[in-house]
């Protein structure tokens, strides 16, 4: 059965995340581009969220996956714990780095919404190193996947019009890179149709 068809627990959570933010970009490049405010048919990701009015719709579906990436990462937080009383295995310590790392990553994807990059060069790097450190949560496979098209996107990343081989292999592995840290929250569906999670109220006496 598909995953869309089989709905359990909490696999909502990375259905929604995966999905809106894959959204995000492309309903921002779509606007910019009817909007004519690229200057090359494969923008640089921060280039798609500059210009009103795509920033506005940008800034505002960011910000609603950075919470859902905030609760995702909460959710597999506590799963792992959960894991952890029964089968051990995954040291506390090292499941609370990688959720307070998710955390400093959401909180990155924050300042990529809020400082576009004609606004604040110097916010918006910031905000996509923090968001980019979700490489540090496990996804060991997929960092090593993304490594190459970072390293190219790094050295190869120009803004003038007469660099256009090089910007549009820049702009490929940007996009390469992003979309491999998305889809990688695929991976754990089948995890979270495994649990639920209950909030218990209690008085203080």
């Amino acid at each position: 059965m598909f995953w869309f068809m089989d709905m359990k627990g909490m696999c909502f959570l990375p259905v929604f995340l995966v999905i809106w933010s894959s959204s995000t970009f492309i309903v921002s490049y779509i606007i910019a581009l009817f909007e004519h405010d690229l200057g090359f048919i494969l923008p640089y990701i921060s280039e798609i969220g500059a210009e009103p009015p795509e920033s506005c719709i940008f800034g505002l579906m960011t910000v609603i996956t950075a919470c859902a990436g905030m609760a995702t990462m909460y959710a597999r937080y506590k799963f792992v714990e959960k894991l952890n009383e029964t089968a051990g295995g995954v040291p506390p310590a090292l499941n609370q780095a990688a959720f307070w790392i998710g955390m400093l990553s959401c909180l990155g994807m924050c300042f990529v919404a809020t400082f576009q990059s004609i606004i604040s060069y110097k916010a918006f790097p910031y905000g996509c190193s923090l968001a980019l450190c979700r490489v540090r949560t496990g996804m060991a496979t997929m960092a090593f996947l993304a490594v190459p098209p970072t390293i190219i996107c790094a050295l190869l990343h120009r803004t003038e019009d007469k660099d256009n081989v090089f910007h549009l292999v820049s702009a490929v592995s940007e996009w390469i890179v992003v979309f491999s840290f998305i889809f990688f929250f695929f991976t754990y569906i089948h995890d979270f149709k495994k649990f639920t999670l209950k909030l218990r109220t209690e008085f203080v006496s």
